[in-house]
């Protein structure tokens, strides 16, 4: 994909418009362009939209400081919630081995007919 800077995309948007009519054609083939991108330098150029013409750094955004802050915190509370739900799961086992334990059944053997774990 082909980047174009910002005054590049000024320049034509500008020659577009100035082009008579039947020559922008050869203008978009002089410069190697699709009307589709023209078409879209246009919407932004007419809608003020600067930003959408000016050069971007390529890449990733960098994120702001409170950002990894937030995310550290919202990952702890996540952590403490997580290890109350295995503590819960433990004690559910745990139980479930002893109740097996006093019935007299081993604990991963399918129940008989008549007993249940």
């Amino acid at each position: 994909m082909r980047h174009f800077s910002a005054a590049y995309k000024r320049r034509m948007v500008e020659e577009a418009a100035r082009c008579p009519p039947g020559e922008l054609g050869a203008m978009l083939r002089r410069e190697g362009l699709y009307s589709s991108a023209l078409t879209r330098w246009r919407k932004q150029y007419a809608a003020g939209v600067l930003a959408g013409l000016s050069a971007k750094a390529p890449g990733h955004k960098r994120r702001p400081a409170g950002a990894v802050a937030a995310d550290m915190a919202r990952l702890e509370r996540e952590n403490r919630r997580l290890q109350g739900q295995l503590e819960k799961a433990e004690l559910i086992i745990t139980f479930q081995k002893k109740a097996c334990e006093l019935l007299g059944i081993a604990p991963g053997a399918p129940p008989a007919e008549d007993e249940e774990c």
